[in-house]
């Protein structure tokens, strides 16, 4: 495969990967529709500059998976837990400590490039998410861990991971008068997400078993 066809494929999977409602994209919109769209596409640019970072190590690492199989058994039993506690702080914990959206404008003198920096390295998924992904398409024969392989999926991924966050900037702009955007309802939405997500990883995890 060439390597521009795998920067759209990286672009597309990182892309799709974000399209739920989360931490980084849902912050990056409320930036844009309180202090501007520039604003919004500078925290993006911090996130997508750690996001790249992130798959470049879980890029390097799947490298190790795929000689390793038994480890992406245990890690897959952990990714499990991981859904599950993301599930009932999202469903329970989060909807009861919702507060007014009064945080946002006492942080509005900082940095918003830095802060989306420090909100995309404390998100720690993308790296077991991008592993499995590239040890995925290298069984298809489309990735080959090399470094022209590796910088090109890299590249492609922090590019699908800015697009997404640019297209929630300017999609939520279009319906900030909507109920749909409030904390409370996103809350619910990505707890439902994980939920959904560890059914299927114990699913997985179970079929191995029986």
């Amino acid at each position: 495969m060439s390597l521009t066809a795998l920067f759209f494929i990286a672009m597309l999977v990182a892309f799709l990967a974000a399209v739920p409602p989360g931490l980084l994209n849902m912050t990056a919109a409320k930036i844009s529709l309180k202090e501007g769209h520039a604003r919004g596409i500078m925290f993006s640019l911090g996130a997508s500059l750690i996001f790249l970072f992130q798959t470049l190590i879980a890029t390097v690492f799947a490298r190790y998976l795929s000689k390793h199989p038994d480890v992406i058994d245990i890690l897959q039993q952990v990714a499990f837990v991981i859904f599950v506690l993301i599930t009932i702080y999202f469903l329970l914990i989060a909807k009861k400590q919702s507060k007014p959206d009064t945080e946002l404008e006492t942080k509005s003198k900082r940095s918003r490039f830095f802060q989306g920096m420090f909100l995309s390295s404390i998100n720690m998924f993308p790296i077991p998410f991008q592993a499995y992904i590239t040890i995925t398409i290298a069984s298809f024969g489309w990735l080959t861990f090399d470094k022209p392989g590796i910088s090109t999926y890299v590249a492609g991924a922090a590019m699908g991971s800015f697009t997404n966050l640019y297209v929630y900037i300017f999609f939520f702009d279009k319906i900030k008068k909507t109920k749909e955007t409030s904390q409370t309802n996103m809350n619910y939405i990505i707890g439902v997400i994980t939920g959904i997500i560890s059914i299927i990883t114990l699913i997985s995890i179970l079929r191995k078993y029986y």
